[in-house]
């Protein structure tokens, strides 16, 4: 790139490796030749050539949504790379994307702090020629919708579904939306709903999956090769699941929140071991196959449609006491994800108990007994 590149361009490409520094600095000449513009050596692309957003489209558009794509050509347009502005973002520039602007960008979004990508994730979330000061929750929640979106087709076209069929599984567009809430609500915006540059940094600095995505999005849609990254894994692997005779509760999105909550979630494969679908309503049924089956996740869709469930993080035992320990916890799928952990109040964990005259029989997780309904679980 020469002696012509801002410091903060220097500082920014310091922070790769020597063997990943041509990798980086290549993307911009790649980009321009894929989309039939002029290409040379990386650095010797002749002055006064940009990126348009038709090239970035070339590149981006199959796992991305064009309002994605849209998204990103404009932050990376309000990107300032020169020495007063540290890589801030300000006002976007009609003239298309300079190389020291994608450096800039493709350094923070893949090495960067939460103090640097908290910027750029302002630019996306606004899509506005003039830059606020402020983002609302609902722009936050308009981009990260694109950005989950753009994730799931990642998952599917690149091969990383690990034994999942999702056209066996929950609408992915429903669980899109309700992830990208569930991400938001972390968000601690101001008393007007406003988001401001400090708090889109906390909230990245809290939400590691902020950080994740979007560094899949970079890594895929800009084709960013670097050596001795490997490609995160979002799902669990899944083993021996009837996908032809099964329609899952889960959607790709739910299962990416789900996943990184349960202890050791990319090891053992999960597997499919009881469903009403498959094997009736018969709670002996259901209690055979859960007992000594190592840690389960139970999913319930109820009469109104509220998808919810809770992780044991023992073997289901017969036994006339409480069970497991702290890593149980419940949530809920539908109408909105969410966890909810133990409180430390008692350690009424799991219990299991059936056919029993002095003892309540049924299934408990996180509650207690007295919640239990004999005749509910009468075959």
């Amino acid at each position: 790139m020469g002696n012509t590149e801002s410091v903060v361009v220097q500082k920014r490409l310091a922070r790769f490796r020597p063997e990943e520094r041509p990798v980086v600095e290549g993307v911009f000449d790649r980009l321009q030749g894929g989309a039939g513009g002029p290409s040379g050596p990386a650095g010797k692309t002749a002055a006064g050539k940009t990126l348009t957003l038709e090239m970035l489209q070339s590149s981006m558009g199959s796992i991305a949504p064009d309002s994605l794509v849209g998204r990103v050509y404009q932050c990376l347009c309000s990107i300032d790379p020169g020495p007063e502005a540290s890589g801030r973002t300000g006002r976007l520039t009609a003239s298309g994307v300079g190389r020291q602007q994608l450096v800039v960008f493709l350094a923070d979004t893949l090495r960067g702090t939460a103090e640097e990508r908290a910027p750029l994730v302002m630019a996306m979330s606004q899509r506005a020629v003039e830059a606020a000061a402020t983002v609302t929750c609902q722009q936050v929640v308009e981009f990260l919708q694109d950005l989950v979106s753009a994730v799931v087709q990642i998952l599917i076209h690149r091969g990383r579904l690990q034994g999942w069929d999702p056209h066996s599984m929950g609408d992915s567009r429903v669980g899109i939306k309700l992830l990208a809430e569930q991400m938001c609500s972390e968000l601690r915006p101001s008393d007007q709903g406003d988001c401001d540059i400090s708090c889109l940094q906390d909230w990245i600095f809290r939400v590691p999956q902020v950080s994740l995505y979007l560094e899949m999005l970079v890594d895929e849609g800009l084709n960013v090769s670097l050596r001795g990254r490997p490609s995160p894994t979002l799902l669990p692997p899944c083993r021996e699941t009837p996908w032809k005779e099964l329609r899952s509760l889960l959607d790709l999105p739910t299962l990416m929140f789900l996943a990184p909550q349960i202890p050791d979630s990319n090891g053992a494969p999960w597997r499919l071991m009881f469903s009403t679908q498959l094997h009736g309503e018969s709670f002996t049924r259901m209690v055979s196959s859960l007992t000594k089956g190592g840690p389960t996740l139970l999913l319930i869709r109820d009469t109104r449609g509220h998808v919810f469930g809770g992780f044991a993080s023992h073997s289901w035992e017969m036994k006339p006491h409480f069970q497991g320990d702290s890593r149980c916890f419940l949530f809920t799928v539908f109408p909105r994800l969410g966890v909810y952990t133990a409180t430390g109040y008692n350690e009424h964990f799991m219990y299991l108990n059936q056919h029993q005259q002095t003892m309540p029989n049924g299934l408990v997780q996180m509650g207690s007994l007295q919640q239990v309904d004999d005749s509910v679980f009468n075959s």
